[in-house]
Order: C-alpha cells, then structure tokens, then sequence
C-alpha cells in the first residue's frame, strides 16, 4: 500500500476493501503489529509531541481517518485513496470474521459502554467470537505495561484488541503495550464504542462524506472538542496551505 507524507505523518494510502482485507489476514497471523486510525487532531497532535509522533509513526498501518486526509490523499497522487474510519472498520471487521476463530477483546469506554458495544455486536453478528470486555479506570497511560493487565488480555487469548481509549491515549498505550501482548493484532478506534454502544449520535453519511462531521460533533459536544476543531481544525489547513506554497515555489 502507497504511504502519503502529511505534515511529517506517513499515512497508508488505500481503499477501506484493502485495508479490512490485510487487517482481517494478520489477525490470523503470528506477527505482532498495531493500527492507529488517524484523523486531522491526531496528526496535529503529532506535530505537538514527541512521543505521539512516535507512537503513530511506529504502527504498522496509519489510516485516514478523517475526509481532510483523505482528499489531500488523493491530491497527492492516490485517486483511489479512501477514508478508513473506526467505527466502520470495526464492524466491517466483525462482519468478516463472524463464525471464525478470529476473537475480539474491547478494551475501552465508560462503564457499561464495551457491554452495551458487545450486545449490539452480538446481535448484528450472531457468530462472532468475543474473547473478553473491559472499561479500565480513567487516567494517563502508564510509561510501563501493567502486569495485570498484561496477563488479563493474554489470558484471553484474543486476536484482535480493539483499544477504544480516544486518541492519542490510544496511540501510547498500543505502543507501550504491544510488546507484551500476545494479541496478533491491536486496533485504536476512538469514539467508536460511544458511537456504535448508541450512547454518542453519529453524524449522517452525507455529513460524513462532505467532510463535516467534526462539525455534527462539536454541536454534540461543544465544551470538550471545542479546541479540537475550533483551533486544530484551521491550523491544519493553515499548515497545509504553506506547505503547498513552498512546494510551488521550489
């Protein structure tokens, strides 16, 4: 798959068919990696910090998560580029490996929200295979794993970890602790539990097609993402507005 650079982000350039077909293969294999679904926050945030950069850079598939990334994608080379986005990936995911052994284990969200996504799943999903569920306590990603937790997904024996903590603590917590986890696979989905548990509203398809659900968002939830879109939103376009002028003029 193409990697397109934004703004010091390499992010694989692919449609959504290709990357739930690799991601559904290496759940089946013995190889360790992680994803990072990365929208126009997580990419500004990786600007801001080190060790966010870090943590994306070292994934083993950074998608688009967001429309902005996607068309600049495509601007850049890539007319097949698609968005890649949590909560769809998830499901397509699922779907895919419903009565197989492929097994999922959710970590994330507020108590009783992985319950409430592992209900929702199961019924869409009859076959699917879930390994175990999890809210952890609210708080920073520890700069070590904890061998709790360690031994609690391990003992699971899951192959997929869909890690549902919100970016860019997901992001930390799959580097720190994928070298310790047996799970083939770890996946950061953000809001993805909220929104498919039915405890957050999703924005429409034609919304989410125009680019405009960071907008649907902050009308749900202005105080918390205010500064997210409000700031990082036009500081984005203004980071890539000169960069597109330095390469003209070169």
């Amino acid at each position: 798959m193409p990697m397109v650079d934004v703004l010091g982000v390499n992010i694989n350039a692919q449609t959504f068919a290709e990357a739930v077909t690799a991601l559904q293969g290496w759940a089946g294999e013995a190889a360790r990696r992680y994803v990072c679904t990365c929208p126009v926050y997580t990419l500004m945030l990786c600007r801001e910090r080190p060790d966010v950069h870090r943590a994306v850079s070292g994934a083993d598939m950074v998608t688009a998560d967001g429309m902005p990334v996607v068309w600049l994608q495509r601007r850049l080379g890539v007319p097949t580029a698609e968005r890649v986005y949590g909560p769809d990936l998830l499901l397509a995911l699922c779907e895919a490996t419903a009565d197989t052994d492929i097994s999922h284990y959710f970590w994330g969200g507020m108590p009783g929200v992985p319950e409430a996504l592992v209900a929702s799943l199961t019924q869409r999903f009859p076959g699917l295979n879930v390994a175990g569920l999890y809210s952890p306590p609210v708080g920073e990603v520890a700069t070590t794993p904890d061998p709790a937790v360690v031994e609690r997904l391990n003992r699971s024996q899951a192959s997929i970890i869909w890690v549902g903590l919100g970016s860019p603590k997901q992001d930390l917590w799959m580097e720190r602790y994928r070298p310790v986890l047996d799970a083939p696979l770890l996946v950061g989905v953000g809001a993805a539990f909220d929104l498919l548990a039915g405890v957050k509203r999703q924005a429409p398809r034609w919304m989410q097609r125009a680019g405009l659900e960071w907008l649907y968002r902050l009308i749900q939830e202005p105080r918390r993402l205010g500064k997210r879109y409000l700031v990082y939103n036009p500081r984005f376009m203004w980071l890539l507005f000169r960069q597109q002028w330095v390469l003209r003029r070169r």
